[in-house]
Parts: structure tokens; C-alpha cells; sequence
């Protein structure tokens, strides 16, 4: 009785090992598309981000780049730590995987307190930003991001093209929007405002880019409250391949 007992503990243990394996190797993928979700806004449309006045959503992006890092290597250490059998390895790996759950938890936070409140911070501050900063001294990143928004999104404006008549630049180059505005952009397109020429779009620019930050902000959410889903079995088959080995003589 005794030595089949041992046997079932053994074959427990060995079927642990191949579940975590397993999840590991999803693991290590999950982190590398944590990662990639990260680097994608902070690198492509790091424009955007320079739009706002809060720093919340660039934080988010941060924090998905931190975890998917820490995902990976966790991943790894995971994978070492199963073959080896070794507790003081699995302990470490189920303090790891707690941490990055937590950064998710903060992330996903983040995300939603910004989901909240970006309505107001684009109504209040967007139409500032663009009128008083495009094509001002020193604000180039400001400029570059204002015509690629109007540009991609097909809007001008922050709330409709009369928004410009408040730009100095507008102004002193006897246009009427900027040349970003036009449906087919060329120097000085931008001194006739007729439908025929420029974009009029219900709702101008803010609702463009409170449209795509949004739906970015869902797949952030989406990304880490599935990773979170994946790591909370990951930590249930740790603790159960730990008891397991624990109760194995040495």
C-alpha cells in the first residue's frame, strides 16, 4: 500500500510539472503581447500622448512594458524551477507572479480611473493645446502631433474648424486652418475652409481621439485582466506542485 501511494504521490507531482511547464510556455507568450501592447502605444502613438495634459495613460503603457518584461522572465524562471524541483525556486517564482499581478491590478486601475475622467480632460485642455502651442516656438512635438491627428483621423479642429480663427500662426499666414486640415494637403490648402477643401467632421478632433484612446484603454484592460486570469491558475498550480514536493522525502 505504501509503495503504491508513493507511486500516485509521484505521478501527481510529475503531472504538475508538465501543467506548469505548459503554463509557463503560455506565459511567456502572454508577456511577450503585455509587452508588445506596451511598447505599441508608447512608440506609435507616443504623438498622441503628448496631447495630453495627464500622464495617467503614458503611466498605463509604462507599467504594461514593466510586466510583460517581468512576465518573461518570470516565465523562464518558472520553467527552471519546475524541472529542478526545487521550493526555494518555486517560492520566488509564486512571489514574481504576485507581483506582476499587483502591477496589472495597478495598470487596470489606472486605466479605468483615466476611462473616467478623459471626456473632461479632452474638453477642458485639447482645444488649448492645439490653438495656443501649434507651430509655436519650441512645441514642434506639439505641431508633428496636431497634424497627424487631423490628418489620420480626418478632422480639424478640436471641436470644429472655427477652433483655428484663435491661432497666432493661422493668423500672421493669412490662412484659415492649418494645411493639415485640407483633404489633399499642399502649402497654403489651408486658406480656403469650404467643405470641398477641408475636413468637417461632427464633433471636430476630441471626439476622434476620445473615440481611439478609449478603445485602446479596453485593450489594455482586456490584456491585463487575461494575463491576470492565466497567472491566478499559474499560482495555483505553484502551490500545489510546492505541497507536492513537500510532502515527498528528501
Amino acid at each position: 500500500m505504501g509503495v503504491n501511494a508513493e507511486k500516485k504521490d509521484r505521478c501527481g507531482t510529475v503531472c504538475l510539472k508538465y501543467l506548469l511547464f505548459a503554463f509557463n510556455f503560455l506565459f511567456w507568450l502572454a508577456g511577450g503581447a503585455v509587452m508588445a501592447v506596451g511598447l505599441w502605444t508608447l512608440l506609435k502613438k507616443s504623438d498622441y500622448i503628448s496631447l495630453l495634459s495627464s500622464r495617467i495613460y503614458a503611466i498605463s503603457a509604462y507599467i504594461l512594458c514593466l510586466a510583460g518584461v517581468i512576465v518573461m522572465v518570470t516565465g523562464f524562471l518558472g520553467c527552471c524551477a519546475t524541472f529542478k524541483e526545487k521550493r526555494q525556486l518555486l517560492r520566488v517564482y509564486f512571489v514574481l507572479l504576485l507581483c506582476i499581478f499587483l502591477l496589472e491590478v495597478v495598470a487596470g486601475v489606472l486605466a479605468y480611473i483615466y476611462y473616467q475622467q478623459l471626456s473632461h480632460e479632452l474638453t477642458s485642455n485639447l482645444n488649448n493645446t492645439m490653438v495656443n502651442k501649434y507651430k509655436q516656438p519650441e512645441q514642434d512635438h506639439i505641431t508633428e502631433a496636431v497634424d497627424k491627428l487631423q490628418q489620420e483621423f480626418k478632422c480639424c479642429g478640436s471641436h470644429n474648424s472655427s477652433d483655428w480663427t484663435a491661432n497666432i500662426w493661422v493668423n500672421t499666414t493669412e490662412r484659415k486652418v492649418p494645411d493639415s486640415c485640407c483633404k489633399t494637403p499642399k502649402e497654403l490648402c489651408g486658406k480656403r475652409d469650404h467643405p470641398s477643401n477641408i475636413y468637417r467632421v461632427e464633433g471636430g478632433c476630441i471626439t476622434k481621439l476620445e473615440n481611439f484612446i478609449m478603445d485602446h484603454l479596453k485593450l489594455i484592460g482586456a490584456v491585463g485582466v487575461g494575463v491576470a486570469c492565466v497567472q491566478i491558475v499559474g499560482m495555483i498550480f505553484t502551490c500545489c506542485l510546492y505541497r507536492s514536493l513537500k510532502a515527498e522525502p528528501y
